[in-house]
């Protein structure tokens, strides 16, 4: 019998992660079981945003076999963020790519000459990256 405990410990990294973007309007359900698989639903405000989750899936179980998922995209592809205080582009890239070290597409679609130049309050777009 499949242990929904232990499946939903598996996979908190993946709800994790779309509850870091709830003030974007992500969404998770409680997951629960489907058959013998963890049934995780949710809604996502972006392409950028879901390639971030699959991620994460990706990282806990690259086959992710025992994982039923309906994670649907409300919005496009690219996001927009506000900066908050105390944001740099390294740490904008680490939330929304998993790294720090993709902050300069992040400048260059937003024609910022100079990464350490935001404020707090300036509203960029965060690209899909290809």
């Amino acid at each position: 019998m499949t242990d929904l405990a232990q499946l939903k410990q598996k996979y908190a990294p993946v709800v994790e992660t779309i509850q870091q973007f709830s003030s974007l309007g992500a969404t998770v359900e409680e997951p629960s079981l489907s058959g013998d698989k963890l049934l995780l639903k949710g809604t996502v405000p972006s392409t950028v945003v879901a390639n971030r989750v699959w991620d994460v899936i990706k990282s806990v179980d690259p086959t992710y076999s025992d994982l039923q998922h309906a994670i649907t995209t409300t919005g496009g592809a690219d996001q927009a963020y506000t900066i908050q205080s105390g944001d740099n582009l390294s740490k904008v890239s680490k939330l929304f790519y998993g790294s720090p070290n993709k902050y300069q597409k992040i400048a260059q679609a937003n024609n910022i000459a100079d990464p350490d130049k935001i404020h707090a309050g300036q509203t960029i777009t965060i690209p899909v990256l290809s």
